[in-house]
Order: structure tokens, then C-alpha cells, then sequence
């Protein structure tokens, strides 16, 4: 296993998924990475999940999927106690990462400068759905809301379903991606400047960054994009198709490749067909073109078809349900899950690794998703508490509304 991060400490005071998902890449990387949990409920994504008997153990299936490969310790932020067992550890660590809302720390006593004055070389990672300053930047954010605010949903779905939320939390996730990308520069940076970093990461932003062409074709072209369903814009025959058994993804989108797929299918006379001859003449006509495709593809399955294109240069691939695609060969050579033996109950949990392989060995989680407070008592003895003191440590509950994004 590769652990390009070994060495590095970080504390994970995140809730939910865009926070946990950002320090799960972290852990993968090799990374210490410590869940500091309040007392008695911990992240709230521990009573999130379809299993209702996960939920009652505090071990969600929302928060399994996230949390695999930290230690957890139970920490009242509130106390004297906890703000002092709190800063003993900001001062061994190497990163911390947040998503309360903006002033939450600050209000706590532990805000950015306050930390950065024990730890110099801190990076401190904040995590909001608008980012620090702006005239939302204290709103609660979720995921739902940040698609509909950044543009994503008008763009989601067809003339009659748009606008549609993506099917998963999409925001949150490259929300989380993002931090950990700016993370992981800050650290290099400070390998060059010997100095921490103050990270602000807004869930809109992040998600408006990665829009591409439909942000830019407003932009440039003052175009506005609009929503197109399963078809792609810029090009014709691109989108999916119905075919004998099963849908197929086809994106012939260079005219070499529309002209093998009319071959393919041997209908070469809609090479020659005025309606469909060149680029914008298809994309004026891709209803038209959908139908004479469609009516081709009924001599074979979505999954036949798209070994014939692939062959011949042209991209496809079937449109899968999720347990299809875990199941599906690339993925399952690949090894994107990692399963432990025996954990909370189960014979077995798998769990998603990162998406990419290093030649210097696979990144992965080494444990699985903690129980809470699992590491507390190991964590204090790190910082020099002795038994008695741990003993005697105690953890009220604290409200969680103070919590929220």
C-alpha cells in the first residue's frame, strides 16, 4: 500500500459527507486521520442510512461509506476539558478540517487564529456551502441547495423533467474533493515556506468550477445552456439510445465515427442523407437521427452492441444500475472496494476506495469506519494523559445545532 501522506495528522471535525469525504481521501493517502466526535451522537451521518439498526448503533451506513480508515476520539468542545485535550492535540497535528458554519469556531474559542497561534505550521481547512464572507455565507447548506443555487438542476433532466436534482449528493462530494486537493497543495506549500494555510472552501464554488463548457458557453457565447436530457449538445449521434435489449451510451462525436457506426449498423445511406451528413446538420436533426438509429439497434442487446462499437474505435457502453456496475468486470479487476471481515455485526463491509492506482502501491483504507470514541482513551494517552486522568475524563452532550453546515 502507498501512503504518500504517512506522517501527516489531521483532524476531521466534519460532519455528514462533504468534510468525511474530503478526510477519507486523506486516510487513503496514509494519513492519521483523527474523527473528533461530540459526545453520545457523534457525526450525525452515524443515524443516516437504509439499515434503521446501523442507524441505533451509531454506525450509519452513510457514515461507513465515508470514515473508513481514522480513529475516533469523543471531545466536549464546550468544556474547559475538551478545549484543552482539543488544543494539546491541534498542537501534534498537521491539518484540521471543519464544516460548522462560519464563526462556530471562532465562537468556541478555537478559531483559525486562535489555533494557527499554537501551531504555526496548521493548515486549517473550512468547509461551508458559500464560503466565509459573502452575504450567504451563515445560511445552512445542503446538497440539494447548492444544486439548485449553482445551475446544476436547470441543467438536469429534459424539456419536461428540468430542472432535476442529480441522482447523488454531487455537490457535497466535489465539495469534499476540492478541500483535499487544496490540502494537499497547502501541504507542499509548506514543505517550501515552513508556514500554515488558511483554506476557505465554498460547496458553490467548487461545484460551479467544475461546470466546464455549460458555465463557459454563457460566459463566452452569452448562449444560455439548457437542459438536454440524456442528448450532449455539442454533438450528434451523442447521448443514449434505445437498442433490442437494454440502453447504450454512444458518443460518436467525430465525423469518422459517425460514418463507422452507419457502417456498423449498415445503414451507410445516412452517411449521404442531407439531414445528417455534416456536424451541425446532425445536431439540427438529432431527433430525426435517434429515430433511424434506434430502429437499427433492435437486431441486438445494448451490451453486444457496445462490444461491436468499442472494437471499431467508436465510444459506447451500456447504461447500468449500480449493483451491475459494482459487478461489472473492469470494476471488480480494478478492486475499487475494499472489504473488512466483521465489522459492527456484519460478516463482511466493502467499502469505496479512491479512484485512482499508484504505481508505488494502491491507495486504501488500512481500518475500518470507527465506532465512537473507539480511540479515545489511546488518543489522551498520546497526549500525555495518564490513567488516572483519563479515567477521570467525562463527556457531557452537547447540542448539535451549532453543528450544521
Amino acid at each position: 500500500m502507498s501512503e504518500l501522506l504517512k506522517g501527516i495528522r489531521v483532524l476531521d471535525l466534519t460532519n455528514v459527507l462533504a468534510g468525511p469525504y474530503c478526510c477519507y481521501q486523506l486516510a487513503q493517502q496514509g494519513a492519521d486521520v483523527i474523527k473528533v466526535e461530540q459526545p453520545g451522537s457523534g457525526d450525525l451521518a452515524r443515524q443516516l442510512g437504509a439499515d434503521p439498526e446501523l442507524n441505533a448503533q451509531l454506525m450509519g451506513v452513510s457514515f461507513l461509506a465515508q470514515n473508513a480508515g481514522k480513529r475516533s476520539i469523543e471531545l466536549n468542545l464546550k468544556s474547559d476539558q475538551g478545549k484543552q485535550a482539543f488544543r494539546k492535540l491541534v498542537q501534534t497535528a498537521d491539518v484540521l478540517v471543519e464544516n460548522f458554519r462560519p464563526g462556530v469556531m471562532d465562537r468556541l474559542g478555537l478559531g483559525h487564529e486562535s489555533l494557527q497561534a499554537l501551531n504555526p505550521r496548521l493548515i486549517y481547512c473550512a468547509i461551508s456551502g458559500f464560503g466565509q464572507t459573502g452575504p450567504l455565507a451563515k445560511n445552512p447548506a445542503y446538497d440539494q441547495i447548492i444544486q439548485g443555487l449553482s445551475g446544476v438542476m436547470s441543467v438536469t433532466g429534459d424539456e419536461t423533467s428540468a430542472p432535476l436534482r442529480v441522482g447523488y449528493p454531487v455537490c457535497d462530494t466535489i465539495g469534499g474533493m476540492t478541500a483535499a486537493f487544496a490540502i494537499s497543495s497547502a501541504l507542499v506549500g509548506r514543505h517550501r515556506t515552513g508556514h500554515g494555510e488558511f483554506i476557505d472552501v465554498s460547496m458553490l464554488e467548487s461545484m460551479m468550477g467544475t461546470m466546464g463548457w455549460v458555465v463557459s458557453n454563457w460566459l463566452t457565447c452569452g448562449i444560455e445552456p439548457l437542459p438536454m436530457g440524456n442528448q450532449n449538445t455539442t454533438a450528434a449521434p451523442s447521448g443514449t439510445f434505445r437498442t433490442g435489449d437494454g440502453l447504450l451510451n454512444i458518443a460518436a462525436n467525430k465525423q469518422e465515427q459517425f460514418e463507422i457506426l452507419c457502417q456498423l449498423i449498415e445503414r451507410v445511406d445516412l452517411i449521404s442523407d442531407p439531414r445528417f451528413q455534416l456536424r451541425e446538420e446532425r445536431k439540427r436533426n438529432r431527433n430525426a437521427l435517434t429515430i433511424e438509429l434506434e430502429a437499427a439497434l433492435q437486431s441486438a442487446s445494448a451490451e453486444q452492441w457496445a462490444t461491436q462499437m468499442n472494437a471499431r474505435g467508436i465510444p459506447a457502453g451500456e447504461v447500468l444500475t449500480v449493483p451491475q456496475a459494482l459487478r461489472h468486470p473492469q470494476v471488480e479487476e480494478r478492486e475499487l472496494t475494499r472489504t473488512f471481515p466483521g465489522v459492527v455485526g456484519q460478516t463482511n463491509l466493502s467499502v469505496v476506495r479512491s479512484g485512482f492506482r499508484l504505481g508505488s502501491g494502491d491507495p486504501e483504507p488500512k481500518t475500518p469506519p470507527p465506532t465512537l470514541g473507539q480511540d479515545t482513551d489511546a488518543i489522551l494517552a498520546e497526549l500525555g494523559y495518564d490513567a488516572a486522568a483519563r479515567a477521570a475524563f467525562t463527556h457531557p452532550n452537547i447540542t448539535t445545532k451549532e453543528t450544521e453546515k
